[in-house]
């Protein structure tokens, strides 16, 4: 025990040993340059989200298996979600550039064999459709590195005081790709293949490896460690089971109450083994300590509560535009522009006033009440309300998202000491990921019984007749087949169901507000536990720092 080197050794780069502490100050010039790098790796992780949805029709139509088609999104999510935790810890154990980079080459292997799912290049379309299901797998275990480590070497790059400024322009980018990415989406799959919106991933992965490989410099870790292998295993299946649960468990499963049963309680089990094992290890995939921290814990579940309230319910807004307000799919993803407009408006105010009086608590609690407002105003939407109105409405959601997106992010970090800082960005990235899987799970439930009983109170007996009816099977085409009256009632059912929806939804937001409110502020560090490094005389501009320890 006593030959190896602990947490507070010193680390040295290729020039020499590093000093204690950082003037962030004169760093601007460096972390500029490593910058695109970054942003263009998150922008892989956020576009791919968005993008393919767009040619999922296209997909089916090629290589069959509609009743698995669920499973091309599930698929992505669960790789993602399930890694995240794990590159944010072996980043903080191995350093984070080569981490970092075998994600990005991961999430490129799986982009490049998605879209060669059920070629000839892979022997024909007999199981292309099962293909495609394991290369996402593999794409979203790569991406689940993407975004943990984009937000973990910001924290190594700057200080917490100036780290605002750079996760607010991180902020607007996200923003940017939640627009972009239906919109490419459609493009793609119209004048060229559904396998471009794969392809694409390549040539801006290429350039982001390229860009981290060449301006990225972060010192070797030089101390021994013992991978918790155990408990990488056991969070694994803890959040297979609850992922499986929540995104099929209503579509798939029907919610039968013997798999509904073995999914919780495998989810239970394992989740309380990996407790005991994350006590007794010396190197826990998730430190739970860190939840010793007041403002962790209370940020933990702001960031739950956001992805389950607003995550969970804007997935019904193309829904409403689409079949109530007769937008087209490519529309409603342009009607969708307010929202993420006046986000990244906010989000990059937001950066520049933390970094400039150092105070963040008002943003949270701000962005918490905005978001109630929100709610309630997508809540009173009916058959008659104007794409203008919901336009205006969801802009003031927008504006909430933007007070909170990195807001909580930077507490996250802050609330750690830095040997731990890839934990807390995971952490805060899985608590977000997990709340909006259980919202969509959760609000799919509510809105399909409010729309069953809005339509049976509707046309009475006349419902009975009618093809069942929920979120997963409404489109325009098969509102097209019924006769006017009995679309009218459907539009009225739909607008009624989607209301309770948002009404519901203003309960869990406005929790948010609560534990905003609770937060305690802690002074945001001027400077990061780690230095300047000079670079090598033949080195390109760079960034070099070591990712020492140091606590809050």
């Amino acid at each position: 025990m006593s030959s190896q080197p602990s947490r507070h050794d010193t680390k040295t780069n290729d020039d020499g040993p590093i000093s204690a502490t950082v003037a962030h100050k004169g760093m601007r010039k460096e972390v500029i340059a490593v910058m695109p790098g970054l942003v263009l790796a998150m922008l892989l992780s956020m576009l791919d989200n968005f993008i393919v949805s767009t040619s999922l029709p296209r997909i089916v139509g090629d290589l069959g298996g509609v009743t698995h088609l669920s499973w091309v999104v599930t698929a992505y999510i669960l790789g993602t979600t399930v890694s995240t935790p794990i590159w944010g810890k072996v980043g903080d154990m191995f350093g984070r550039k080569t981490i970092f980079l075998i994600s990005i080459t991961v999430f490129l292997v799986g982009s490049a064999l998605s879209g060669t799912a059920g070629s000839a290049l892979l022997g024909g379309t007999t199981n292309g459709m099962t293909e495609l299901i394991a290369f996402r797998a593999l794409q979203g275990l790569g991406a689940g590195g993407l975004m943990v480590n984009v937000m973990a070497i910001t924290g190594d790059l700057v200080p917490p005081r100036e780290r605002g400024r750079y996760q607010g322009v991180m902020a607007a980018v996200m923003s940017l790709a939640m627009i972009a990415g239906p919109l490419a989406g459609g493009l793609i799959t119209d004048h060229l293949t559904w396998r471009w919106t794969f392809y694409i991933n390549l040539p801006l992965g290429i350039a982001a490896l390229i860009l981290v490989a060449t301006t990225l410099r972060l010192p070797q870790q030089h101390r021994r460690v013992r991978i918790d292998w155990l408990g990488a295993v056991l969070l694994t299946a803890a959040i297979t089971s609850l992922v499986i649960l929540t995104s099929l468990g209503g579509s798939q499963f029907a919610w039968l109450p013997a798999t509904t049963a073995a999914l919780a309680a495998g989810a239970v089990v394992t989740f309380a083994l990996f407790i005991l094992v994350e006590r007794r290890t010396a190197e826990p995939i998730l430190p739970l300590h860190i939840f010793a921290h007041r403002n962790f814990s209370l940020i933990s579940g702001v960031g739950f509560l956001l992805g389950f309230a607003m995550f969970g319910s804007i997935n019904f807004l193309p829904l409403f535009q689409q079949t109530v307000q007769g937008a087209s799919a490519t529309n409603s993803g342009a009607l969708l522009i307010p929202m993420m407009g006046a986000s990244m408006v906010v989000s990059l105010f937001v950066g520049q006033r933390i970094t400039k009086t150092g105070h963040y608590k008002a943003f949270p609690v701000a962005g918490g009440i905005v978001i109630v407002v929100a709610m309630f105003l997508l809540a009173q939407q009916d058959a008659q309300t104007t794409p203008l109105e919901t336009g205006l409405f969801i802009a003031v959601l927008g504006t909430g998202m933007g007070f909170l997106m990195q807001t909580t992010m930077l507490i996250s970090q802050n609330s750690v000491d830095h040997a731990n800082l890839g934990v807390a960005s995971s952490t805060a990235t899985f608590f977000r990921s997990i709340g909006g899987a259980f919202g969509v799970s959760w609000f799919g439930g509510v809105f399909n019984q409010r729309l069953a009983a809005e339509m049976t109170a509707r046309l009475g007996e006349n419902a009975t007749g009618l093809p069942s009816m929920t979120s997963a099977n409404i489109d325009p085409a098969t509102l097209d087949q019924l006769s006017p009256p009995v679309r009218a009632a459907l539009f009225n059912s739909l607008a009624a169901a989607i209301s309770e929806v948002f009404l519901v939804a203003t309960i869990f937001a406005a929790v948010i507000v609560l534990l905003a409110a609770l937060l305690k502020h802690v002074p945001l560090r001027e400077s990061n536990p780690t230095s300047d490094c000079a670079p090598a005389a033949n080195a390109p501009a760079a960034t070099c720092l070591s990712q020492g320890s140091g606590k809050s």
